[in-house]
């Protein structure tokens, strides 16, 4: 985005992740964008989200967080020093956390207009029931308490990068079988998408796995199993994700941040969850999205899920 002139009000938002969580705050993002058109608009993130927050087009600046740890005193000496001195009229805290709560009290006197959960802040979002709300409604009432009315739905659509040398030749069936490894509950277990591989490629499709890196284990598991699938771990970015999302028959994964991307690109997407996740606070939402929920994940039948793909309710 290009350079607005000094004198401009100086906005600052914060918002590090996780990647599903960073999805849904699109909404948010040009919301505020669009309410404050011809202000320096700063992005406090982290480092996974840098390119993210660049690509998307709604901010000036984009800063990156160290999240000093507590016995950093002088990390969080240069933090306060940074945050004062960029001299923000207003920040947006959609991470609503405790590290960012402490990032008010941080900001030296007078203190900026503020909008989230932090004591004494300007825009106290109040609500009692906020943490049982859907991400999307929550961040919306937030804003609407700050002044700012209209909050459309995330949006991914300016995230499209070439996949012409990853796409195979007939029609694609995606599966995300990774999730966060410190939440193995929320994972289908690797040999159920290996069965559901085979029969989708009885059917005709072929299935591609995507991960990153860290989900290697998982991926490698059941392309063992299932000699046919394109194994793509490792070598998609999020563009790339979002373009092979857009291209597939239908999209299954676990409750992943890649789900909300497929979601918001239109793609039939089914999510799995368990009792560990409850889709009425984080599933993706999308024009085609089906959850399909067990206690726990073990108990899902492959036959179920493919049920799913062929009559989605």
């Amino acid at each position: 985005m290009n350079a607005v002139d000094k004198g401009a009000q100086r906005i600052l938002v914060i918002k590090h992740g996780a990647l599903g969580d960073f999805v849904l705050a699109t909404g948010p993002f040009k919301a505020i964008r669009v309410h404050h058109l011809n202000a320096h608009i700063v992005l406090l993130t982290t480092a996974p989200f840098e390119s993210f927050g660049r690509d998307c087009g709604y901010f000036n600046e984009i800063w990156l967080d160290s999240r000093p740890r507590l016995l950093q005193a002088s990390a969080w000496l240069a933090l306060r020093r940074r945050l004062s001195g960029g001299h923000f009229q207003r920040v947006y805290d959609l991470q609503t956390s405790s590290r960012s709560g402490w990032y008010f009290r941080l900001m030296k006197s007078p203190k900026p207009e503020w909008s989230g959960v932090a004591s004494g802040c300007s825009h106290l979002h109040d609500n009692p029931d906020r943490d049982h709300m859907h991400t999307i409604d929550r961040q919306a009432e937030q804003l609407r308490h700050a002044g700012i009315d209209f909050v459309p739905q995330p949006d991914v659509e300016w995230l499209d990068a070439p996949v012409s040398d990853l796409e195979p030749s007939s029609t694609m069936a995606i599966l995300v079988a990774g999730g966060s490894p410190q939440r193995p509950g929320k994972r289908w277990p690797a040999d159920r998408y290996a069965a559901l591989a085979e029969a989708l490629l009885a059917e005709g499709m072929s299935p591609v796995l995507l991960g990153t890196e860290a989900e290697r284990g998982v991926t490698s598991e059941i392309a063992r199993r299932c000699e046919g699938v394109v194994d793509l771990t490792g070598r998609t970015s999020l563009a790339e994700v979002a373009s092979l999302c857009r291209r597939a028959a239908v999209v299954v994964g676990n409750d992943t941040g890649p789900m909300h991307i497929s979601a918001l690109t239109g793609c039939r997407t089914i999510v799995l969850f368990s009792h560990d996740s409850d889709p009425a606070l984080c599933a993706p939402r999308g024009a085609q999205v089906s959850v399909v929920r067990r206690e726990r994940l073990e108990e899902l039948a492959v036959e179920d899920v493919l049920e799913e793909v062929h009559h989605p309710r």
